[in-house]
């Protein structure tokens, strides 16, 4: 078993800049949506900070936090 790699520190005086994390995004039911893998969708339940459930048409998919692969339109 192998452990996740650490994120690296960057130094204040470094001359390149640390990798920016985006905050999670915050959905509410009828937003559309798109993903990666599943395309154009509509939000149509929520978790609160756990999950989204998206119908994207021809399937429905549980979609979990931190949404790195889903954006809202």
């Amino acid at each position: 078993m192998t452990k996740p790699a650490a994120q690296k520190r960057h130094l204040p005086t470094s001359p390149f800049k640390a990798r920016v994390t985006s905050a999670p995004q915050h959905f509410v039911v009828g937003d559309q949506v798109t993903h990666d893998t599943y395309g154009l969708g509509r939000v149509i339940g929520i978790e609160d900070g756990i999950a989204v459930l998206v119908d994207f048409g021809s399937s429905q998919e549980r979609i979990l936090s931190p949404y790195a692969k889903m954006t809202k339109l």
